[in-house]
């Protein structure tokens, strides 16, 4: 094992080692390289096969010592799409093929996003905003050879390495436990940011049991915790408290927003009314920049009740194109429409104008109108955009925003230009 002191010390420009014998590479998140004596023990491999020969590349700078075992974090497409370049590099270097250690619910996981392929590379598409035409995601699925439901212990010479089961950001979701030297690899559990158990595509998460899955890391006792995203941090009492203020602001989220439910509240009037207290919100580790705190809320919801709205005209609906059909037919005026909304814009009020424009922009065909309408509503939503730390809500806006522009402008030579 190599014998590095505990400095950030940058290899290569993109790996850098932040333990002795640990490293980490950035890309999706950070890829973890553990030193033992029987070998590597990596942590996710990658969303390409370039990403994964760029790891591999770097680590050869610091150990020649082949790949031992490879564990997936979590079932997310793309933190491991570099598998299999790893099991293809061990067998061109003659070395044993590195085993692979998951969760025992991630083939599951595996299998679901086999069958609903075209569906998730739609919605990385949207959330990542990315261009027409070009996969989102690969249809690459290595499936794990070793799984486990709560322990899995690792003799790996000198060093101990423990995979824990930590239900969080999905319900195979892991953390990497070194007891001896008390280093937690958190996994999804803890981003540096505030946690996402409910993103607008995804499936619902469980934000109480995400809680007790910190709290138990905090039994733990960690002295040094290296996360998925973002600076490692060191001191056991650090630790502790960004782990017990995030799974407090978890909790807190679930109380009031079932307190509000069981008060008769809507899941649009509980958004408006419950409020997020700055010191369990306002932290460097709780930065809304990609999960956010009105996302916990719709998920708490929608966790506890159905997909109705609690409006019955929308319980049994009539095609979308019928009724923005039906609606454009009853506007008097609409041009009375498209000046109110510019002038809800120009007031500041976005939101409203995104709701008053809908009147015309959810019309079918190409009326002046009805195309003026979702030119308009493009520019509100770049115009949104600007208004939201999260960037999964930015990318929606921005992406919806290309669609419309799109329809709006089928045959411009501007249709791919970005604000």
């Amino acid at each position: 094992m190599a014998k590095e002191e505990r400095s950030s010390r940058r290899v290569g420009g993109k790996m850098e080692t932040i333990y002795p014998g640990i490293h980490t590479h950035m890309a999706l998140g950070n890829d973890i390289s553990i030193e033992t004596d029987l070998g590597v023990v990596q942590i996710d491999t990658g969303i390409s096969p370039g990403m994964a020969h760029n790891i591999l590349e770097q680590l050869r700078k610091i150990t020649d010592a082949p790949i031992h075992t490879i564990i997936y974090s979590h079932g997310h497409n793309g933190h491991n799409t570099g598998a299999a370049t790893f099991l293809e590099v061990a067998k061109e270097r003659g070395e044993p093929r590195p085993q692979i250690v998951a969760h025992e619910r991630l083939p599951v996981r595996y299998r679901r996003y086999q069958e609903t392929f075209e569906l998730q590379n739609m919605m990385a598409a949207i959330q990542f905003r990315i261009p027409p035409g070009v996969r989102a995601i690969a249809d690459v699925f290595i499936y794990p050879d070793v799984t486990f439901s709560d322990v899995l212990r690792l003799h790996m010479g000198s060093r101990i390495v423990e995979v824990l089961y930590a239900p969080s950001e999905t319900d195979d979701s892991i953390a990497v436990w070194l007891p001896e030297e008390r280093v937690l690899y958190a996994g999804p559990a803890f981003i540096n940011a505030c946690p996402n158990p409910g993103t607008p595509f995804r499936t619902q998460r469980d934000p109480v049991r995400w809680a007790d899955t910190l709290d138990h890391f905090i039994a733990l006792e960690p002295d040094f915790l290296i996360p998925p995203n973002g600076p490692a941090i060191e001191g056991g009492e650090k630790i502790r408290h960004v782990f017990s203020t995030t799974a407090e602001a978890l909790r807190y989220l679930r109380r009031e927003v079932v307190k509000r439910m069981n008060q008769g509240m809507t899941e649009i009037e509980i958004l408006h009314d419950i409020t997020y207290p700055a010191e369990l919100f306002d932290l460097p580790w709780m930065s809304p920049t990609y999960g956010c705190p009105d996302y916990i809320v719709r998920d708490i919801y929608r966790s506890e009740n159905g997909w109705w709205d609690r409006n019955p005209t929308s319980l049994h609906p009539s095609h979308p194109d019928q009724v923005g059909r039906v609606i454009l037919e009853a506007i008097g005026d609409r041009n009375r429409v498209l000046q109110q909304t510019r002038a809800l814009r120009d007031a500041g009020e976005v939101q409203l104008a995104l709701h008053v424009i809908d009147l015309l922009a959810l019309a079918p065909g190409g009326e002046r109108e009805v195309v003026e309408a979702r030119k308009l509503k493009a520019d509100l939503l770049k115009m949104r955009a600007k208004d939201v730390p999260s960037f999964v809500s930015i990318n929606l806006y921005l992406s919806a925003a290309d669609r419309l522009e799109e329809k709006a402008f089928p045959a411009s030579a501007d249709r791919g230009k970005k604000p």
